[in-house]
């Protein structure tokens, strides 16, 4: 799955082709080569986009770097391996049904998990992305892509969440993408705001 931001328009390296040459291209395996040499050579290549991928969730190392961004947010400064140990095991992650990680120009650079919490009713959790990636549209394609994966592979028409007051930005990513506030219907300890979303 890539993400290709609604407000931009990709170039079409064919676009200066006669009708027929363009065809011809478009119809033979010279199209992919064609392409990357005319991308390459005008410099009019796109940014990375975010690439994302159903994966294990023991494969990456992204929930380390969640535990620790989210504890030393918490703490006011940086978490300790051991707190980011103990955070691992407060709150394990065995029970995701499904783990997406995002990559960006090839680097794995963010993730997101989802659980049931009934019939039809997902879970968003573990919404992360790595500090060198920010700002550049991987919360919004993680968070698209996990609501894609709860309607198509679990069937969901319900998405809930629950976050910390000290996390704006992730409060205000999913107040943009139609969430609202809900009363409780959990109670972790770190658990302020509750979220919900019916997804179409």
């Amino acid at each position: 799955m890539v993400h290709v931001p609604k407000d931009e328009v990709l170039p079409d390296p064919l676009g200066d082709l006669p009708a027929d040459e363009r065809d011809a291209i478009r119809g033979s395996s010279r199209l992919v080569p064609y392409v990357d040499r005319v991308l390459t050579r005008t410099g009019a290549a796109p940014e990375p986009h975010w690439v994302i991928t159903r994966e294990p969730v023991e494969t990456t190392s992204l929930l380390r770097d969640y535990f620790t961004d989210v504890a030393s947010r918490y703490y006011g400064r940086p978490a300790t391996e051991a707190e980011v140990d103990a955070a691992l095991a407060e709150d394990p992650s065995d029970d995701l049904v499904c783990f997406l990680v995002g990559r960006r120009g090839g680097a794995a650079s963010g993730c997101v998990g989802l659980r049931l919490l009934g019939p039809g009713v997902t879970e968003l959790t573990r919404l992360f992305v790595h500090p060198r990636a920010r700002r550049t549209g991987g919360g919004h394609a993680l968070l698209a892509a996990a609501e894609d994966a709860a309607v198509d592979d679990l069937r969901a028409h319900t998405m809930r969440l629950d976050t910390r007051h000290d996390l704006v930005e992730a409060r205000a990513l999913y107040a943009a993408h139609g969430y609202a506030e809900i009363p409780a219907y959990s109670h972790g300890p770190y658990a302020e705001h509750w979220f919900e979303k019916h997804l179409g």
